[in-house]
């Protein structure tokens, strides 16, 4: 997807560092102290444009949603999206998915949400993808061995090659739908690209994994 430069962004990111945290490093092991409670953190990576984080936030007050999102001319969406809902359980990060242990303390997190991912198809770009196995590590660490990962996507691929990653890793499939909209799911927060398949009627797949202890 081609990103559009928006020279503007760097200026409206400082105007909201209530909503985009500027040095989240600084909160690692800190983001109960940031969000004033002790409610469970649940973070998404790729948040994207926001319709995600921001409907999960609303729809239940009582968790604490962290978005990640790497491209500047994208979580400046995210952030329209947030002020939009006053949603006060939220914030954004601008950062690559690689930094996660730099800015959580082991066990921080709760739960893992990842939405829509790039498949990244080409064999010698499978170290990209958001649930290989070195992406899971970082993810573990976070968790601190616990929680789960929540994965959507309308790639029939990656789902299979995730689901085979999850596994291989020691992961438990406690849910497993390959089209979720007609299912019984409920609760579903759909996300901008989600809206965009299920119109052309392309089922969306999704899946729950956990760490057992």
């Amino acid at each position: 997807m081609r990103m559009r430069h928006k020279p503007w962004a760097d200026d409206y990111l400082a105007e909201n560092s209530h909503i985009v945290i500027s040095e989240p490093s600084q909160c690692k092991g800190k983001w109960h102290s940031i969000f004033g409670n002790d409610n469970p953190i649940h973070i998404e990576v790729g948040t994207g444009k926001g319709q995600f984080i921001s409907g999960m936030a609303l729809q239940n007050p009582d968790v604490n949603y962290i978005g990640i999102e790497l491209f500047k001319s994208v979580i400046v969406t995210a952030v329209d999206k947030v002020k939009q809902t006053e949603a006060p359980n939220v914030k954004l990060l601008n950062i690559n998915a690689n930094m996660l242990s730099d800015v959580f303390a082991d066990g921080e997190v709760d739960r893992v949400y990842l939405n829509f991912s790039d498949p990244w198809p080409k064999k010698r770009h499978a170290k990209r993808r958001l649930t290989n196995q070195a992406f899971l590590k970082k993810y573990e660490q976070v968790l601190g061995g616990k929680g789960a990962i929540h994965f959507k996507t309308d790639n029939r691929g990656l789902f299979e090659y995730s689901l085979t990653s999850f596994s291989e890793y020691g992961l438990v499939l406690t849910f497993v739908s390959l089209d979720l909209h007609q299912s019984d799911f409920q609760g579903n927060v759909m996300t901008e690209y989600e809206e965009k398949f299920a119109a052309k009627g392309q089922p969306i797949y999704r899946v729950e994994a956990e760490w057992r202890t």
